[in-house]
Formats: C-alpha cells, sequence, structure tokens
C-alpha cells in the first residue's frame, strides 16, 4: 500500500453499490456485516477500492510515517482481498481452519467467501487486530 492511499469521501452504502460483478457485491455487503461486527468500527472507504475498519498511525525508524486501516477487505474481480495487519505471523492454527484461500505478506486471498469459515474469518480478523495493537494503537476512523 502506498502513501498515495488515503480516505475516500464516499459513505459505503453509496460505494457498494458500484461494485462489480454482483457476486462481489454481495460478498462486499456480507464482509462488512462481518467486520463490523467483529471490530466494533463502521466502514470507510479509501482509494483503490479498499475498505477499512479502524485506523493506526505509524512511524518507521527510517522517519516514514502515515496513517492506514487497521485491517478491512477489497472485492477484486478475481478474487477477495483481505487485510490483516501487520501479517499472518503465528495465525497458522486459525488459517488451517478457514477453508481455501491463499496470501500474500499482509493480504489473504479468497476466491468465495462461501467456501470459507465466516466464524473463523471473524476469528482471524479479531486475532489481526489485537497484534497490531501490540505494534501501533488501533483507533476509529475519523
Amino acid at each position: 500500500m502506498s502513501q498515495k492511499t488515503k480516505v475516500e469521501n464516499v459513505p459505503f452504502p453509496e460505494w457498494v453499490e458500484g461494485v462489480m460483478p454482483e457476486h462481489r457485491r454481495s460478498e462486499a455487503i456480507a464482509l462488512d456485516a462481518l467486520f463490523r461486527k467483529a471490530t466494533g468500527f463502521t466502514p470507510v472507504v479509501w482509494t483503490g477500492g479498499i475498505v477499512g475498519y479502524g485506523a493506526y498511525d505509524y512511524t518507521y525508524a527510517s522517519g516514514r510515517s502515515g496513517t492506514w486501516m487497521a485491517t478491512g477487505f477489497a472485492p477484486r474481480k478475481a478474487k477477495l482481498s483481505v487485510y490483516i495487519m501487520p501479517g499472518y505471523t503465528d495465525f497458522g492454527p486459525i488459517l488451517e481452519r478457514l477453508g481455501p484461500h491463499s496470501k500474500g505478506k499482509s493480504c489473504l486471498y479468497i476466491t468465495q467467501l462461501a467456501r470459507v469459515d465466516t466464524e473463523v474469518l471473524a476469528e482471524l480478523v479479531v486475532a489481526g487486530l489485537k497484534d497490531l495493537g501490540t505494534y501501533w494503537p488501533v483507533r476509529a476512523t475519523p
């Protein structure tokens, strides 16, 4: 994620209506409910079609600093991207129970939401927020 990524001034209900294809829109609505319940945060739309829940401010040893979402998702055409910051360290036992997925550094890829256990996904989101909180304080997004 680059520093060019920032909060957009678009309400989630308006934004989600433009998600295509239709099955991704339905999955985005289902993921929104899951993330709201798991995090206690309301969604904020970021540039690049990313929906974030909560935020944190960071400053690296290099001096680079910024604000980023604490967790979230992006309904991409081929796959759903689920963002867990700062990554999936030590989440192997949860991931084993999730269902079909692949992963990147801080991103989990799911081809069909119906094929994963959404209760386990919610557990992963909560674990990710708890882990992130050990590095940076997590707060609601303004």
